[in-house]
């Protein structure tokens, strides 16, 4: 393999994993009618990387502690909805601008610093992608019927913290490793863009599914090769790329398939 390969090959992998993951967390939150979580979780995850750069800590650490803390308080307050995530959003993004105002590498994490990624990142992005897989029919199923059937579980004496919380915990901690390895809105893209096609076609869940992981790899892959071909940052060509495939995509399927039930915005 050449050196440049070798190079490299840590970081393609990191990002393969954060590719294979998101776009299963984006379904999640579709599901559950907040994909604006999304934005607002990575925002506050980029937020506490800067802050974790400024003290000298990993960065990695410090996104999670950032999009735990989003999180949390989240779940304190007891709401829900793409609302509370537009507000949190612009806190976090206050919170951002003001820390990179008085520190070095805001413009990075918006780019993405993919190509930085190692040993940390590829390992716990893997452990992110494989709790997402295994975890995700479950958690679509109760999804589901907490969106469908929202007395079912009441009425039939069902705990939901134990999923509720699982699921919160899973998509910051993937949303915020995504976020400190891939680059703020790269991470956004991946998680919004590919679920969205996909909710739009797709004849079924489980076809959305595949749907999705395949335009969110294809689209990493392709990007990928274009930034390190022509030497640009990776998180806007990945962004183009996922904004063109969706445009390529999402008309012409929807021509074609025309779902009844495919589920809309």
């Amino acid at each position: 393999m050449p050196a440049s390969g070798t190079l490299f090959l840590l970081p393609f992998l990191a990002g393969l994993a954060g590719a294979a993951a998101l776009p299963l967390v984006g379904i999640m939150l579709r599901l559950r009618a907040e994909w604006l979580a999304a934005l607002s979780l990575t925002q506050w995850a980029a937020a506490g990387v800067l802050l974790a750069n400024a003290l000298g800590l990993p960065a990695w650490l410090g996104a999670l502690g950032g999009a735990a803390g989003a999180a949390a308080v989240k779940g304190l307050a007891g709401t829900r909805g793409n609302t509370w995530h537009a507000a949190a959003w612009l806190a976090g993004w206050a919170l951002y601008m003001l820390i990179a105002a008085n520190t070095a590498g805001g413009q990075a994490l918006i780019d993405g610093q993919l190509y930085f990624a190692g040993g940390p990142e590829l390992v716990l992005l893997l452990a992110m992608a494989a709790l997402t897989a295994i975890s995700a029919p479950w958690l679509v199923e109760c999804l589901l019927r907490d969106r469908l059937f929202p007395a079912l579980e009441t009425a039939n004496g069902r705990r939901r913290w134990p999923w509720r919380l699982l699921f919160e915990a899973l998509a910051a901690a993937t949303l915020a490793m995504a976020a400190a390895t891939l680059g703020l809105m790269a991470t956004f893209a991946l998680a919004v863009l590919p679920a969205w096609v996909a909710f739009a076609v797709a004849p079924s869940l489980r076809a959305a599914h595949g749907m999705a992981l395949g335009l969110s790899i294809g689209g990493f892959i392709t990007a990928f090769w274009i930034a390190l071909r022509w030497d640009q940052p990776f998180g806007p060509v990945l962004v183009l790329v996922l904004v063109a495939l969706a445009a390529a995509g999402a008309l012409p399927l929807r021509q074609w398939w025309r779902p009844s039930g495919a589920a809309r915005d």
